[in-house]
Protein backbone atom coordinates (compact mmCIF):
# COMPACT_ATOMS: atom_id res chain seq x y z
CA UNK A 1 0.00 0.00 0.00
CA UNK A 2 1.30 3.49 -0.89
CA UNK A 3 0.23 6.42 1.28
CA UNK A 4 0.37 10.18 0.66
CA UNK A 5 0.62 12.25 3.83
CA UNK A 6 -1.13 15.64 3.97
CA UNK A 7 -0.50 18.28 6.69
CA UNK A 8 -2.03 21.74 7.11
CA UNK A 9 -1.88 24.61 9.59
CA UNK A 10 -3.56 28.03 9.32
CA UNK A 11 -4.34 31.26 11.17
CA UNK A 12 -7.75 29.88 12.06
CA UNK A 13 -5.89 27.46 14.38
CA UNK A 14 -3.88 30.17 16.19
CA UNK A 15 -5.65 29.42 19.45
CA UNK A 16 -4.43 25.81 19.07
CA UNK A 17 -0.83 26.50 18.13
CA UNK A 18 0.51 24.01 20.60
CA UNK A 19 3.28 21.60 19.68
CA UNK A 20 0.62 18.98 18.98
CA UNK A 21 -0.73 21.12 16.10
CA UNK A 22 2.57 22.04 14.45
CA UNK A 23 3.38 20.90 10.92
CA UNK A 24 6.41 19.01 12.21
CA UNK A 25 4.33 17.15 14.78
CA UNK A 26 1.74 16.20 12.16
CA UNK A 27 4.52 14.81 9.93
CA UNK A 28 6.08 12.79 12.77
CA UNK A 29 2.74 11.35 13.89
CA UNK A 30 1.68 10.35 10.37
CA UNK A 31 5.05 8.93 9.29
CA UNK A 32 5.13 6.80 12.43
CA UNK A 33 1.56 5.62 11.79
CA UNK A 34 2.34 4.69 8.16
CA UNK A 35 5.46 2.77 9.17
CA UNK A 36 3.54 0.85 11.84
CA UNK A 37 0.94 -0.11 9.22
CA UNK A 38 3.66 -1.19 6.80
CA UNK A 39 2.66 1.42 4.17
CA UNK A 40 5.15 2.97 1.79
CA UNK A 41 5.16 6.78 1.77
CA UNK A 42 4.72 8.33 -1.67
CA UNK A 43 5.18 11.99 -0.58
CA UNK A 44 4.44 14.44 2.24
CA UNK A 45 2.27 17.40 1.16
CA UNK A 46 2.19 20.48 3.41
CA UNK A 47 0.15 23.72 3.33
CA UNK A 48 1.06 26.30 5.96
CA UNK A 49 -0.99 29.47 6.59
CA UNK A 50 -3.88 28.23 4.45
CA UNK A 51 -7.48 27.99 5.64
CA UNK A 52 -9.23 24.65 5.63
CA UNK A 53 -11.93 26.13 3.41
CA UNK A 54 -9.43 27.39 0.80
CA UNK A 55 -9.75 25.32 -2.37
CA UNK A 56 -6.64 26.84 -3.98
CA UNK A 57 -4.08 25.47 -1.47
CA UNK A 58 -1.06 24.55 -3.65
CA UNK A 59 -0.10 21.30 -1.87
CA UNK A 60 -3.78 20.30 -1.65
CA UNK A 61 -4.18 20.83 -5.41
CA UNK A 62 -1.09 18.74 -6.13
CA UNK A 63 -2.35 16.00 -3.79
CA UNK A 64 -5.67 15.84 -5.67
CA UNK A 65 -3.92 15.81 -9.07
CA UNK A 66 -1.63 12.93 -8.05
CA UNK A 67 -4.56 11.02 -6.53
CA UNK A 68 -6.49 11.29 -9.78
CA UNK A 69 -3.49 9.82 -11.63
CA UNK A 70 -3.39 6.84 -9.25
CA UNK A 71 0.11 7.51 -7.88
CA UNK A 72 -0.94 6.23 -4.42
CA UNK A 73 -3.93 4.54 -2.88
CA UNK A 74 -4.14 6.03 0.63
CA UNK A 75 -4.43 9.65 1.84
CA UNK A 76 -3.31 9.94 5.46
CA UNK A 77 -4.08 13.00 7.64
CA UNK A 78 -4.06 13.76 11.33
CA UNK A 79 -7.72 14.84 11.43
CA UNK A 80 -10.38 15.26 8.78
CA UNK A 81 -10.30 19.06 9.37
CA UNK A 82 -6.63 19.10 8.23
CA UNK A 83 -7.84 17.88 4.82
CA UNK A 84 -10.79 20.32 4.64
CA UNK A 85 -13.32 22.16 6.77
CA UNK A 86 -15.65 22.52 3.80
CA UNK A 87 -18.56 20.04 3.88
CA UNK A 88 -18.94 20.33 0.12
CA UNK A 89 -15.34 19.11 -0.38
CA UNK A 90 -15.92 16.27 2.08
CA UNK A 91 -18.78 15.01 -0.08
CA UNK A 92 -17.02 15.72 -3.37
CA UNK A 93 -13.76 13.92 -2.62
CA UNK A 94 -14.01 11.65 0.43
CA UNK A 95 -17.45 10.25 -0.46
CA UNK A 96 -17.46 10.87 -4.19
CA UNK A 97 -14.26 10.86 -6.24
CA UNK A 98 -11.85 9.01 -3.92
CA UNK A 99 -13.83 5.73 -4.07
CA UNK A 100 -13.94 6.04 -7.87
CA UNK A 101 -10.16 6.61 -7.99
CA UNK A 102 -9.47 3.72 -5.58
CA UNK A 103 -8.26 6.06 -2.83
CA UNK A 104 -8.68 5.16 0.83
CA UNK A 105 -8.97 8.16 3.20
CA UNK A 106 -7.64 7.82 6.77
CA UNK A 107 -7.68 10.44 9.58
CA UNK A 108 -5.74 9.06 12.55
CA UNK A 109 -7.10 11.09 15.48
CA UNK A 110 -10.73 11.10 14.25
CA UNK A 111 -10.72 7.34 13.60
CA UNK A 112 -11.92 8.11 10.09
CA UNK A 113 -11.34 5.31 7.57
CA UNK A 114 -13.31 4.94 4.36
CA UNK A 115 -12.53 1.21 4.38
CA UNK A 116 -14.67 0.76 7.51
CA UNK A 117 -18.34 0.29 6.72
CA UNK A 118 -20.73 2.41 8.77
CA UNK A 119 -18.07 5.13 9.17
CA UNK A 120 -19.68 7.52 6.69
CA UNK A 121 -22.12 9.17 9.12
CA UNK A 122 -19.26 9.91 11.52
CA UNK A 123 -17.31 11.53 8.69
CA UNK A 124 -20.31 13.65 7.73
CA UNK A 125 -20.86 14.74 11.32
CA UNK A 126 -17.16 15.63 11.53
CA UNK A 127 -17.55 17.66 8.35
CA UNK A 128 -20.51 19.59 9.72
CA UNK A 129 -18.78 20.32 13.03
CA UNK A 130 -15.67 21.56 11.22
CA UNK A 131 -17.75 23.81 8.98
CA UNK A 132 -19.74 25.18 11.92
CA UNK A 133 -16.51 25.94 13.74
CA UNK A 134 -15.20 27.90 10.76
CA UNK A 135 -18.49 29.79 10.38
CA UNK A 136 -18.50 30.80 14.06
CA UNK A 137 -14.85 31.82 13.85
CA UNK A 138 -15.60 33.95 10.79
CA UNK A 139 -18.45 35.72 12.59
CA UNK A 140 -16.28 36.42 15.65
CA UNK A 141 -13.51 37.86 13.49
CA UNK A 142 -16.05 39.99 11.62
CA UNK A 143 -17.39 41.31 14.94
CA UNK A 144 -13.88 42.31 16.07
CA UNK A 145 -13.15 44.03 12.74
CA UNK A 146 -16.49 45.84 12.84
CA UNK A 147 -15.74 47.13 16.33
CA UNK A 148 -12.32 48.41 15.24
CA UNK A 149 -13.82 50.13 12.19
CA UNK A 150 -16.44 51.90 14.29
CA UNK A 151 -13.72 52.96 16.72
CA UNK A 152 -11.91 54.68 13.85
CA UNK A 153 -9.04 52.18 13.74
CA UNK A 154 -7.57 51.43 10.32
CA UNK A 155 -7.59 47.68 9.61
CA UNK A 156 -6.48 47.61 5.97
CA UNK A 157 -3.39 45.70 4.91
CA UNK A 158 -1.83 48.77 3.26
CA UNK A 159 -2.36 52.45 3.95
CA UNK A 160 -4.10 54.54 1.26
CA UNK A 161 -1.74 56.39 -1.11
CA UNK A 162 -0.65 59.58 0.65
CA UNK A 163 -0.55 57.94 4.07
CA UNK A 164 1.46 55.34 5.92
CA UNK A 165 0.80 53.28 9.02
CA UNK A 166 2.08 54.76 12.26
CA UNK A 167 5.10 52.63 13.34
CA UNK A 168 3.85 52.94 16.93
CA UNK A 169 0.26 51.97 16.12
CA UNK A 170 -0.59 49.94 13.01
CA UNK A 171 -4.27 50.96 13.28
CA UNK A 172 -3.44 54.67 12.92
CA UNK A 173 -2.60 56.60 9.74
CA UNK A 174 0.01 59.32 9.44
CA UNK A 175 0.91 61.38 6.38
CA UNK A 176 3.52 60.15 3.92
CA UNK A 177 5.00 63.55 2.94
CA UNK A 178 6.18 62.57 -0.54
CA UNK A 179 2.96 60.88 -1.66
CA UNK A 180 0.77 63.47 0.06
CA UNK A 181 2.40 66.21 -2.02
CA UNK A 182 1.45 64.31 -5.20
CA UNK A 183 -2.17 64.08 -3.96
CA UNK A 184 -2.25 67.86 -3.42
CA UNK A 185 -0.73 68.35 -6.86
CA UNK A 186 -3.50 66.23 -8.45
CA UNK A 187 -6.26 68.24 -6.76
CA UNK A 188 -4.62 71.53 -7.78
CA UNK A 189 -4.31 70.40 -11.41
CA UNK A 190 -7.97 69.41 -11.51
CA UNK A 191 -9.08 72.75 -10.06
CA UNK A 192 -7.07 74.47 -12.79
CA UNK A 193 -9.30 72.78 -15.36
CA UNK A 194 -7.23 69.75 -16.31
CA UNK A 195 -9.14 66.54 -17.01
CA UNK A 196 -8.23 63.21 -15.41
CA UNK A 197 -6.56 61.91 -18.56
CA UNK A 198 -4.46 65.07 -18.92
CA UNK A 199 -3.45 64.95 -15.25
CA UNK A 200 -2.26 61.36 -15.74
CA UNK A 201 -0.25 62.54 -18.76
CA UNK A 202 1.33 65.39 -16.76
CA UNK A 203 2.25 63.09 -13.86
CA UNK A 204 3.88 60.63 -16.25
CA UNK A 205 5.76 63.49 -17.91
CA UNK A 206 7.05 64.56 -14.49
CA UNK A 207 8.30 61.02 -13.85
CA UNK A 208 6.10 60.47 -10.77
CA UNK A 209 5.48 56.80 -9.97
CA UNK A 210 1.89 55.63 -9.73
CA UNK A 211 0.60 54.41 -6.30
CA UNK A 212 1.26 50.72 -6.97
CA UNK A 213 4.85 51.20 -8.10
CA UNK A 214 5.47 53.78 -5.36
CA UNK A 215 4.43 51.32 -2.63
CA UNK A 216 6.61 48.62 -4.18
CA UNK A 217 9.53 51.06 -4.36
CA UNK A 218 9.06 51.71 -0.62
CA UNK A 219 9.59 47.98 0.00
CA UNK A 220 5.93 47.08 0.64
CA UNK A 221 4.74 43.73 -0.68
CA UNK A 222 1.82 45.39 -2.44
CA UNK A 223 0.25 43.98 -5.60
CA UNK A 224 -2.60 45.37 -7.70
CA UNK A 225 -4.70 42.81 -9.58
CA UNK A 226 -5.99 45.58 -11.87
CA UNK A 227 -2.48 46.69 -12.90
CA UNK A 228 -2.30 46.79 -16.71
CA UNK A 229 1.42 47.46 -17.14
CA UNK A 230 4.63 47.25 -15.20
CA UNK A 231 5.95 50.71 -16.05
CA UNK A 232 4.61 52.60 -13.03
CA UNK A 233 2.45 54.86 -15.22
CA UNK A 234 -0.63 56.80 -14.16
CA UNK A 235 -4.02 56.48 -15.86
CA UNK A 236 -7.32 58.37 -15.64
CA UNK A 237 -8.90 55.69 -13.41
CA UNK A 238 -6.22 56.08 -10.73
CA UNK A 239 -6.45 59.88 -10.86
CA UNK A 240 -10.25 59.72 -10.58
CA UNK A 241 -10.06 57.38 -7.61
CA UNK A 242 -7.76 59.81 -5.77
CA UNK A 243 -10.02 62.80 -6.52
CA UNK A 244 -12.99 60.93 -4.98
CA UNK A 245 -11.20 59.50 -1.92
CA UNK A 246 -12.81 60.93 1.28
CA UNK A 247 -9.93 59.63 3.43
CA UNK A 248 -7.93 62.67 2.29
CA UNK A 249 -10.06 65.06 4.40
CA UNK A 250 -9.14 63.17 7.59
CA UNK A 251 -12.18 60.87 7.80
CA UNK A 252 -11.74 57.14 8.27
CA UNK A 253 -13.86 55.40 5.63
CA UNK A 254 -14.04 51.60 5.79
CA UNK A 255 -16.45 48.78 5.07
CA UNK A 256 -16.77 49.70 1.39
CA UNK A 257 -16.50 46.05 0.35
CA UNK A 258 -17.26 42.77 2.06
CA UNK A 259 -16.82 39.06 1.39
CA UNK A 260 -20.08 37.46 0.36
CA UNK A 261 -19.21 34.35 2.37
CA UNK A 262 -16.40 33.01 4.53
CA UNK A 263 -16.11 30.24 1.93
CA UNK A 264 -15.64 32.62 -0.99
CA UNK A 265 -12.87 35.01 -1.96
CA UNK A 266 -15.33 37.18 -3.89
CA UNK A 267 -15.65 40.68 -2.45
CA UNK A 268 -18.81 42.66 -3.21
CA UNK A 269 -19.22 46.45 -3.04
CA UNK A 270 -21.27 47.87 -0.16
CA UNK A 271 -23.77 50.73 -0.76
CA UNK A 272 -22.27 54.07 0.26
CA UNK A 273 -25.02 54.59 2.85
CA UNK A 274 -23.66 51.53 4.72
CA UNK A 275 -20.00 52.58 4.76
CA UNK A 276 -18.49 53.03 8.21
CA UNK A 277 -17.26 56.63 8.45
CA UNK A 278 -15.57 58.14 11.49
CA UNK A 279 -14.70 61.82 11.14
CA UNK A 280 -11.36 63.44 11.92
CA UNK A 281 -9.35 60.34 12.82
CA UNK A 282 -6.14 61.40 11.07
CA UNK A 283 -4.45 64.46 9.59
CA UNK A 284 -6.08 65.73 6.41
CA UNK A 285 -4.15 66.11 3.16
CA UNK A 286 -6.95 68.07 1.44
CA UNK A 287 -9.18 70.61 3.20
CA UNK A 288 -12.92 69.96 3.06
CA UNK A 289 -13.75 73.03 0.99
CA UNK A 290 -11.32 72.00 -1.74
CA UNK A 291 -12.55 68.40 -1.66
CA UNK A 292 -16.20 69.51 -1.92
CA UNK A 293 -15.40 71.84 -4.81
CA UNK A 294 -13.71 69.02 -6.70
CA UNK A 295 -16.66 66.73 -5.92
CA UNK A 296 -19.05 69.26 -7.46
CA UNK A 297 -16.88 69.47 -10.56
CA UNK A 298 -16.75 65.68 -10.86
CA UNK A 299 -20.49 65.47 -10.43
CA UNK A 300 -20.86 67.65 -13.49
CA UNK A 301 -19.41 64.72 -15.48
CA UNK A 302 -17.38 67.09 -17.61
CA UNK A 303 -15.73 65.70 -20.70
CA UNK A 304 -12.81 67.00 -22.69
CA UNK A 305 -12.37 67.00 -26.42
CA UNK A 306 -9.76 64.27 -26.13
CA UNK A 307 -6.81 66.39 -25.03
CA UNK A 308 -7.72 66.09 -21.35
CA UNK A 309 -8.10 69.87 -21.04
CA UNK A 310 -11.63 70.73 -19.91
CA UNK A 311 -13.08 74.11 -20.86
CA UNK A 312 -14.16 76.43 -18.04
CA UNK A 313 -17.91 75.89 -18.48
CA UNK A 314 -17.88 72.16 -19.16
CA UNK A 315 -20.90 70.38 -17.70
CA UNK A 316 -22.60 73.62 -16.65
CA UNK A 317 -24.28 74.71 -19.91
CA UNK A 318 -27.81 73.44 -20.67
CA UNK A 319 -30.40 73.94 -23.35
CA UNK A 320 -32.99 76.49 -22.18
CA UNK A 321 -35.84 74.62 -23.86
CA UNK A 322 -35.28 70.90 -23.18
CA UNK A 323 -32.76 71.05 -20.30
CA UNK A 324 -30.23 68.77 -22.01
CA UNK A 325 -26.52 69.34 -21.54
CA UNK A 326 -24.87 71.28 -24.36
CA UNK A 327 -21.86 69.40 -25.67
CA UNK A 328 -18.73 70.69 -27.33
CA UNK A 329 -18.35 70.27 -31.09
CA UNK A 330 -15.77 71.72 -33.46
CA UNK A 331 -15.84 72.83 -37.07
CA UNK A 332 -13.65 74.76 -39.50
CA UNK A 333 -14.88 78.06 -40.91
CA UNK A 334 -12.75 79.90 -43.50
CA UNK A 335 -9.72 77.94 -42.38
CA UNK A 336 -10.30 78.77 -38.72
CA UNK A 337 -11.00 76.02 -36.19
CA UNK A 338 -13.93 77.01 -33.94
CA UNK A 339 -15.59 75.33 -30.96
CA UNK A 340 -19.35 75.41 -30.35
CA UNK A 341 -21.73 74.13 -27.71
CA UNK A 342 -24.79 72.36 -29.11
CA UNK A 343 -27.90 70.83 -27.52
CA UNK A 344 -27.15 67.16 -26.92
CA UNK A 345 -30.77 66.09 -27.47
CA UNK A 346 -30.91 67.87 -30.84
CA UNK A 347 -27.62 66.24 -31.83
CA UNK A 348 -29.08 62.76 -31.23
CA UNK A 349 -32.66 63.36 -32.40
CA UNK A 350 -33.45 66.55 -34.38
CA UNK A 351 -37.20 65.97 -33.92
CA UNK A 352 -37.09 66.47 -30.15
CA UNK A 353 -35.46 69.92 -29.94
CA UNK A 354 -34.22 72.78 -32.14
CA UNK A 355 -30.69 73.70 -33.08
CA UNK A 356 -29.49 75.57 -30.01
CA UNK A 357 -25.86 76.41 -30.68
CA UNK A 358 -23.43 79.00 -29.39
CA UNK A 359 -19.77 79.73 -30.04
CA UNK A 360 -17.77 78.68 -26.98
CA UNK A 361 -15.42 81.69 -27.00
CA UNK A 362 -18.35 84.12 -27.35
CA UNK A 363 -20.21 82.43 -24.49
CA UNK A 364 -17.13 82.53 -22.25
CA UNK A 365 -16.66 86.25 -22.97
CA UNK A 366 -20.32 86.96 -22.18
CA UNK A 367 -20.23 84.90 -18.98
CA UNK A 368 -17.04 86.63 -17.84
CA UNK A 369 -18.65 90.04 -18.42
CA UNK A 370 -21.71 89.03 -16.39
CA UNK A 371 -19.50 87.53 -13.68
CA UNK A 372 -17.59 90.76 -13.29
CA UNK A 373 -20.82 92.72 -13.03
CA UNK A 374 -22.11 90.26 -10.48
CA UNK A 375 -18.95 90.42 -8.34
CA UNK A 376 -18.74 94.22 -8.45
CA UNK A 377 -22.44 94.55 -7.61
CA UNK A 378 -22.33 92.36 -4.54
CA UNK A 379 -18.91 93.22 -3.18
CA UNK A 380 -20.28 94.93 -0.10
CA UNK A 381 -21.60 93.58 3.18
CA UNK A 382 -25.22 94.69 2.89
CA UNK A 383 -25.63 93.01 -0.50
CA UNK A 384 -23.88 89.88 0.71
CA UNK A 385 -26.23 89.68 3.70
CA UNK A 386 -29.24 89.93 1.40
CA UNK A 387 -27.84 87.20 -0.82
CA UNK A 388 -27.06 84.67 1.85
CA UNK A 389 -29.93 85.26 4.28
CA UNK A 390 -32.34 82.95 2.47
CA UNK A 391 -30.39 80.80 0.04
CA UNK A 392 -27.34 79.90 2.14
CA UNK A 393 -29.45 79.44 5.26
CA UNK A 394 -31.77 77.05 3.42
CA UNK A 395 -28.78 75.06 2.15
CA UNK A 396 -27.35 74.84 5.66
CA UNK A 397 -30.67 73.69 7.10
CA UNK A 398 -30.95 70.99 4.43
CA UNK A 399 -27.41 69.79 5.21
CA UNK A 400 -28.22 69.60 8.93
CA UNK A 401 -31.40 67.63 8.22
CA UNK A 402 -29.41 65.11 6.18
CA UNK A 403 -26.84 64.76 8.96
CA UNK A 404 -29.58 64.34 11.59
CA UNK A 405 -31.12 61.53 9.52
CA UNK A 406 -27.72 59.84 9.19
CA UNK A 407 -26.98 60.18 12.91
CA UNK A 408 -30.40 58.78 13.85
CA UNK A 409 -29.70 55.75 11.68
CA UNK A 410 -26.24 55.29 13.22
CA UNK A 411 -27.69 55.45 16.77
CA UNK A 412 -30.16 52.70 15.83
CA UNK A 413 -27.33 50.61 14.36
CA UNK A 414 -25.35 50.88 17.61
CA UNK A 415 -28.45 49.81 19.55
CA UNK A 416 -28.89 46.81 17.26
CA UNK A 417 -25.19 45.95 17.58
CA UNK A 418 -25.54 45.97 21.39
CA UNK A 419 -28.57 43.68 21.18
CA UNK A 420 -26.59 41.31 18.96
CA UNK A 421 -23.74 41.35 21.50
CA UNK A 422 -26.08 40.11 24.22
CA UNK A 423 -27.22 37.28 21.94
CA UNK A 424 -23.60 36.34 21.11
CA UNK A 425 -22.73 36.40 24.81
CA UNK A 426 -25.66 34.14 25.65
CA UNK A 427 -24.62 31.70 22.89
CA UNK A 428 -21.07 31.55 24.26
CA UNK A 429 -19.58 33.16 21.14
CA UNK A 430 -18.04 35.97 23.25
CA UNK A 431 -16.31 35.64 26.59
CA UNK A 432 -16.82 38.22 29.39
CA UNK A 433 -13.78 40.28 28.44
CA UNK A 434 -14.73 40.50 24.77
CA UNK A 435 -18.34 41.34 25.61
CA UNK A 436 -17.32 44.07 28.06
CA UNK A 437 -14.88 45.63 25.58
CA UNK A 438 -17.30 45.64 22.64
CA UNK A 439 -20.24 46.81 24.75
CA UNK A 440 -18.21 49.68 26.25
CA UNK A 441 -17.13 50.75 22.76
CA UNK A 442 -20.69 50.76 21.39
CA UNK A 443 -21.97 52.66 24.45
CA UNK A 444 -19.29 55.33 23.97
CA UNK A 445 -20.05 55.65 20.26
CA UNK A 446 -23.80 55.82 20.89
CA UNK A 447 -23.39 58.51 23.55
CA UNK A 448 -21.17 60.56 21.22
CA UNK A 449 -23.68 60.26 18.37
CA UNK A 450 -26.60 61.21 20.62
CA UNK A 451 -24.69 64.26 21.89
CA UNK A 452 -24.00 65.42 18.33
CA UNK A 453 -27.64 64.72 17.43
CA UNK A 454 -28.88 66.91 20.29
CA UNK A 455 -26.58 69.77 19.28
CA UNK A 456 -27.68 69.60 15.64
CA UNK A 457 -31.37 69.42 16.55
CA UNK A 458 -31.07 72.51 18.74
CA UNK A 459 -29.07 74.36 16.09
CA UNK A 460 -31.60 73.52 13.39
CA UNK A 461 -34.38 75.10 15.44
CA UNK A 462 -32.62 78.44 15.69
CA UNK A 463 -30.70 78.53 12.43
CA UNK A 464 -30.26 82.00 11.01
CA UNK A 465 -27.75 83.81 8.79
CA UNK A 466 -24.32 83.74 10.42
CA UNK A 467 -21.62 86.34 10.29
CA UNK A 468 -19.01 83.82 9.17
CA UNK A 469 -21.19 82.90 6.16
CA UNK A 470 -21.31 86.53 5.14
CA UNK A 471 -17.57 86.94 5.63
CA UNK A 472 -16.89 83.84 3.57
CA UNK A 473 -18.99 85.27 0.74
CA UNK A 474 -17.10 88.55 0.92
CA UNK A 475 -13.74 86.77 0.93
CA UNK A 476 -14.72 84.79 -2.13
CA UNK A 477 -15.91 87.92 -3.93
CA UNK A 478 -12.70 89.77 -3.05
CA UNK A 479 -10.59 86.87 -4.26
CA UNK A 480 -11.94 87.18 -7.81
CA UNK A 481 -12.44 90.98 -7.90
CA UNK A 482 -9.44 91.70 -10.15
CA UNK A 483 -9.50 88.53 -12.26
CA UNK A 484 -10.28 89.02 -15.94
CA UNK A 485 -9.87 85.47 -17.27
CA UNK A 486 -12.62 82.88 -16.92
CA UNK A 487 -11.19 79.74 -15.30
CA UNK A 488 -12.76 76.47 -14.27
CA UNK A 489 -12.25 77.29 -10.60
CA UNK A 490 -13.86 80.72 -10.94
CA UNK A 491 -16.90 79.25 -12.71
CA UNK A 492 -17.19 76.53 -10.09
CA UNK A 493 -17.18 79.07 -7.26
CA UNK A 494 -20.07 81.14 -8.62
CA UNK A 495 -22.05 79.29 -11.29
CA UNK A 496 -24.43 76.41 -10.74
CA UNK A 497 -25.61 76.23 -14.37
CA UNK A 498 -26.07 78.29 -17.53
CA UNK A 499 -29.13 78.10 -19.78
CA UNK A 500 -28.75 79.00 -23.45
CA UNK A 501 -31.80 79.73 -25.64
CA UNK A 502 -32.21 79.65 -29.39
CA UNK A 503 -30.88 82.65 -31.32
CA UNK A 504 -33.50 84.94 -32.85
CA UNK A 505 -32.76 84.89 -36.61
CA UNK A 506 -34.11 88.44 -37.07
CA UNK A 507 -32.49 90.27 -34.17
CA UNK A 508 -29.51 87.95 -33.61
CA UNK A 509 -30.26 88.00 -29.87
CA UNK A 510 -29.59 84.77 -28.00
CA UNK A 511 -30.95 84.56 -24.41
CA UNK A 512 -28.49 83.44 -21.73
CA UNK A 513 -29.46 82.83 -18.10
CA UNK A 514 -26.94 82.17 -15.31
CA UNK A 515 -28.07 80.32 -12.17
CA UNK A 516 -25.73 81.59 -9.46
CA UNK A 517 -24.45 79.55 -6.54
CA UNK A 518 -24.19 82.52 -4.15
Amino acid sequence: MIAAIYCRLSKEDEDKHLESESIQNQKSLLVKYAVEKGWDIYNIFCDEDYSGVDRERPAFQQLIADAQQGKFNIILVKTQSRFTRDMELVEKYIHGLFPLWGIRFVAVVDNVDTDIKGNKKARQINGLINEWYLEDLSENIRTVFDYKRRAGQYIGGFAPYGYQKDPQNKNKLIIDPEAAEVVRHIFALYLEGNGKQHIAYLLNEEGILNPTRYKQMKGLGYTNAAQVNDYGLWNRTTVGRILKEPMYVGDMVQGRRKKVSYKSKYVAPVPQADWIIVRDTHEAIIDRETFDRVARMLEGRTRSSGTGEVHALAGKVRCMDCGSTMVKVSSTYKGERRSYLRCKLYATDKRRCSNHSVRLDALEDEVMKLLRQYIETYYDRSAAEKLVADDRNAQKQEAMKREIATLTLEVERRSKAMRDLYLDKSKGLLDDEQFTGFNRGYLTEKASLQKRLAVLTEELEKTGPKENDQEAIQEKLARWLDVNILSRELADDFIDSIEVGERNPKTGVQPIKINWLI
